[in-house]
This record gives structure tokens, C-alpha cells and sequence, in this order.
């Protein structure tokens, strides 16, 4: 029964994404304000995106620049890649968990204040 298991567990390991990447979850912007900022990085060279993401006078620009950056780390040390030939692969922003807030309203009701947040994942590649 083991067996089995341990199989799939080898192969999993085998067709593991060898790509370097870096997720950021729970964090409390909306996705659809994310994927604002996202589109801009998605196939540009690792130190231009970079510098977009300096300039980008967007809140979702600072937590993005900071997972941008995890992800470089990932592949110089995890796997050995130069920063020179890395690009931005692949970028989304899916919805995470939404914190629900009420808010008091008149005649003693009361309306609902949605606090939406977002996991962020940079997949990058290398050059041919």
C-alpha cells in the first residue's frame, strides 16, 4: 500500500515545476487592483520590471516589488540562474479570502463592508 504512494510521491518530485517562483498570499489588496499593476511586469527582463515597479505610484506596486525580488533570490541561490538572463514568466493574482466588516447604518441596520485580499505568484524563466 505504500508503495503507491511513495511512486507518486517520486514523481511529483520528478515533474515538480524546475522554474524558479515565489507566492505571496493573504495579502490584503484586491486581486482585481493587483492584476492592475501585474500586467504591466508580465515578459519584461527581471531589472526592468523591477524598475517599473519602483515607479508605479500603485499600493500593490510595493508588496509585488517585494515578492518580484523573493523570486530572483529563489533562482540565484536555489538555482543557481543568473539575474542576468531571468524574465517574468508568468504573473497572476488570484482572490483569496474575503474578511467580512459591518458596517452601523440608520434605522438600526446594518451594511456589509467586504475586505478582499489576494495571492500573488511570479513564475520566472530563463532566456534562450
Amino acid at each position: 500500500m505504500a508503495l503507491r504512494s511513495k511512486q507518486k510521491a517520486a514523481a511529483r518530485r520528478e515533474n515538480a515545476e524546475k522554474r524558479p517562483h515565489a507566492t505571496a498570499k493573504y495579502i490584503r489588496i484586491s486581486a482585481r487592483k493587483v492584476k492592475i499593476v501585474i500586467d504591466l511586469i508580465r515578459g519584461k527582463d527581471v531589472t526592468e520590471a523591477e524598475a517599473i515597479l519602483m515607479y508605479t505610484p500603485k499600493a500593490a506596486s510595493e508588496p509585488t516589488l517585494k515578492l518580484l525580488r523573493s523570486a530572483i533570490a529563489n533562482a540565484e541561490n536555489n538555482l543557481d540562474m543568473s539575474r542576468d538572463t531571468l524574465y517574468v514568466a508568468e504573473v497572476f493574482a488570484n482572490q483569496g479570502p474575503t474578511l467580512r466588516r459591518y458596517r452601523p447604518r440608520s434605522r438600526g441596520s446594518a451594511s456589509r463592508i467586504r475586505k478582499r485580499t489576494s495571492h500573488i505568484t511570479i513564475i520566472l524563466d530563463e532566456k534562450k
